[in-house]
């Protein structure tokens, strides 16, 4: 059986910057009241005008071809992670294909795994190409939120926390392991928990025509705070745990873990349980926000230019969200 190896990392977020100043003119809200409960200061939202998910994925795809020195014809696979696609249908994979000028000789996967959409598409990916089916795949996180978000008061717990982005990695076959093991969990019980539940299918026909649609309360997201704060830390530790019992390791042997940058204090909370050092944890999510199934790839792409990732470093991924789903990663650089 083959290995696998992330070769390469990008990322692109948008211009736009917006900072908690400027949401507490649109609601009540401030500074210190969105610092306090999520640790962002500021998060970065598209130009419609410009942006969609498939070219900021393009963007950062570039950007990790370019730092490996691969062009997009190298690309043999593509497996692309957002809940939030252009179009309803298909899925933003195949307008990535297009994006990139790549022919059909190719496949593209959509997942749709919200926040651990990342992790989740990294184990695919991985096993493509332990099995031999694949030789480089491209593993993309993308999302646009910006756009679905209630700036009002009445949405503040929810406007305040998202961004946009996208990020991504580029993995290979190798003789070296690089991706140790993937762990990959979910419980359907709390989806409700947080969720947005339209356009959804299952509504009767007259209740799907837009000019039924007065209340548009359901078509923006839901989240029950505390319920996902409380699941969040506990699955978060025994995903990571779980991960290191796999390959032997102890906690103190993480170079540096990389969490889906939900909350700040979520962070915070999985660092001082791992007694792990400030060098130890990447948190960007002050300046990103939470970007999804991008929050990862961009997290990891930024440390990797600071070098903060180093050769035979153990880098361990960990996401928690929506459906519940949890997963985590475990990587040999």
């Amino acid at each position: 059986m083959y290995s696998s190896k992330i070769v390469s990392l990008g990322h692109h977020v948008p211009d736009t910057v917006i900072t908690n100043q400027y949401l507490s003119n649109l609601m009540d809200t401030n500074d210190e009241w969105i610092t306090e409960r999520t640790g962002i200061k500021e998060r970065r939202w598209i130009d419609p005008k410009v942006d969609t998910v498939a070219n900021m994925a393009a963007k950062a795809t570039r950007m990790a071809l370019q730092r490996a020195n691969l062009t997009e014809k190298d690309i043999d696979f593509i497996v692309f992670a957002t809940i939030t696609p252009d179009y309803f249908f298909p899925g933003s994979g195949v307008l990535l294909q297009r994006e990139l000028g790549l022919d059909g000789r190719i496949a593209a996967l959509d997942i749709r795994n919200a926040c651990s959409g990342f992790i989740y598409a990294l184990s695919v990916a991985d096993q493509f190409i332990k099995t031999g089916m694949y030789k480089t795949i491209l593993v993309v996180g993308a999302e646009i939120q910006s756009t679905a978000l209630d700036i009002t008061t009445r949405g503040r717990n929810t406007a305040v926390i998202f961004g946009d982005g996208a990020g991504a990695a580029i993995l290979q076959r190798s003789d070296k392991q690089g991706i140790l093991s993937t762990h990959l969990h979910s419980d359907g019980r709390f989806a409700e928990e947080l969720y947005v539940k339209d356009p959804g299918s299952s509504r009767p026909h007259a209740e799907r025509q837009p000019e039924q649609i007065l209340d548009t309360t359901s078509f923006k997201v839901v989240m029950n705070g505390n319920q996902v704060f409380k699941h969040a830390t506990t699955r978060f530790m025994e995903v990571i745990q779980e991960a290191l019992d796999q390959n032997n390791l102890k906690k103190e042997e993480i170079s540096l873990l990389i969490p889906h940058q939900a909350n700040l204090r979520i962070s915070q909370y999985i660092q001082a349980k791992l007694s792990l050092r400030d060098d130890q944890v990447y948190n960007n999510i002050m300046r990103m926000g939470n970007t999804t199934a991008a929050s990862i790839p961009i997290a990891m792409s930024e440390a990797w230019a600071e070098k903060r990732i180093k050769e035979n470093d153990v880098l361990c991924l960990a996401a928690f969200g929506s459906g519940f789903t949890w997963a985590s990663a475990l990587i040999r650089w």
